[in-house]
């Protein structure tokens, strides 16, 4: 079993270097090996310097080179080391929220335009890879949320009404009796099916959109852990493990890897781990069977998990095995607990081997929405809570639409994104969290 994930063996030579620890570091975007050769030296000086080489900073970067200025984007490890090549490829409608949820909090005006941001984000990525022809196997398979119980699939009922109402939004739902026509188990009380959801290679993904902003003279440096940032006067100090660069901006686009370089994100975004196995190919009749149609899945647990189909006919399987950061026993212990789930889902797989098992961090607010702004003169934008393909793609466009000057006022700009109170980086509650969706799962 690789301990790495298989998206990378799907660009060959991309992410060559000896694997990192994926928890945040005490500097840079990711842990990385030391040992790890440092791109060439930095420019000296340029408009915007952005730590992260991830969907967030590289649309940035593009956004901004297109607008005309000189742009620096940092890694630490690989370009696209973490969340952006290690999420299971699944770029769904909406938000993290629910419908009910959103509708809740926001009222039905408020919850729409949030909604439809998500959808504009997932437009938005499409003509991305249409622009810069970008081979990522971008395609709309859709996707199913199956019910764990009985009051899950009625609560999936309510949603899709919901959805109808006030989101102007088609789904349909498929009965326990039917549901073999879309996901191939009877461990499910029926589905809710959307059509419009995209599937991607992540991977391939991150390194078109790297690519794509070299083209537009960015200089993206590898390998290059952000040591300090400071600011001085209208400028900032960039110090990294390659040299030193002198910015008018700065943009922080670490997401779920922020590190001690610039605490105020610490303070705000929780990483969390979140593990997949991937099985060795599958017969094409398995494969029919497992997902018929070949959609994203996803289950309504807290405790969820989540799979798809690749390519080559591997089944993807994820979830949040346990509420923690990855450490260098988590992904054994993770593999082992979706294994089973993978086994309980689906029997007639029980003696498929796993090929891959690999963790990364997903990052999360205290209200589990996005946020993008300006914090300490600083900018970000992270928080996706595990929907960040397209999200991640858009908002780092968005917030380099504002750096270069336009007037942009938009629902999840924040620049008083207030902090987690008692929480400075190290996610101690963890645990508890993890405790009480358990206990969620079991009663409801």
């Amino acid at each position: 079993m690789k301990e790495y994930p298989y998206w990378w063996d799907t660009v060959p030579g991309s992410f060559g270097s000896p694997t990192p620890d994926p928890r945040p570091s005490a500097a840079g975007s990711a842990s990385s090996d030391s040992s790890a050769p440092a791109d060439s030296s930095l420019p000296a000086r340029v408009d915007v310097a952005i730590v992260g080489a991830g969907y967030t900073g590289l649309a940035a970067a593009r956004q901004l080179a297109r607008a005309g200025a000189t742009v620096l984007v940092c890694e630490r490890g690989d370009t696209g080391w973490g969340a952006s090549s290690r999420n299971g490829g699944q770029v769904l409608t909406g938000l993290r929220l629910d419908a009910a949820t959103l509708v809740s909090r926001y009222g039905e005006a408020g919850a729409r335009a949030l909604f439809d941001i998500a959808n504009e984000s997932m437009s938005a990525l499409e003509r991305i890879v249409a622009d810069e022809g970008i081979a990522c196997d971008l395609h709309r398979s859709g996707h199913v949320l199956a019910a764990c119980k009985p009051s899950h699939f009625a609560a999936l009922r309510d949603e899709q009404a919901l959805l109808a109402r006030v989101f102007d939004h088609r789904v349909e739902l498929v009965s326990r009796g039917e549901q073999r026509a879309e996901i191939g188990t009877d461990a499910y009380h029926g589905l809710l099916v959307d059509e419009h959801s995209l599937a991607i290679n992540p991977a391939r993904y991150v390194l078109g959109l790297a690519d794509a902003a070299r083209r537009a003279g960015v200089t993206v440096s590898a390998h290059t852990t952000v040591e300090r940032v400071e600011r001085r006067g209208s400028r900032w100090t960039v110090t990294t493990s390659n040299g030193t660069s002198d910015a008018g901006d700065l943009l922080v686009a670490t997401n779920g890897y922020a590190s001690a370089a610039f605490p105020p994100l610490r303070r705000r975004f929780v990483p969390v781990g979140s593990y997949i196995v991937a099985t060795e190919p599958l017969a094409e009749a398995d494969a029919a069977r497992v997902l018929p149609k070949g959609r994203m899945a996803f289950d309504s647990k807290y405790f969820l998990y989540y799979f798809r189909m690749t390519a080559d006919r591997r089944l993807l399987f994820g979830g949040r095995a346990e509420f923690s950061l990855p450490e260098p026993t988590a992904t054994g212990r993770a593999a082992r607990i979706l294994h089973d789930g993978l086994r309980r889902l689906f029997p007639e797989l029980a003696n498929t081997a796993i090929d891959y098992a690999w963790g990364g961090n997903v990052a999360f607010t205290r209200d589990e929405m996005p946020r993008a702004g300006r914090l300490e003169q600083a900018y970000y934008a992270g928080g996706y809570g595990g929907h960040g393909v397209a999200l991640a793609t858009h908002l780092g466009t968005l917030i380099a639409r504002r750096m270069a000057g336009e007037p942009i006022d938009h629902p999840l700009f924040d620049d008083r994104f207030a902090p987690i109170p008692l929480y400075y980086g190290t996610p101690w509650f963890l645990p508890a969290v993890g405790a009480y969706y358990k206990a969620k799962d079991w009663l409801s």
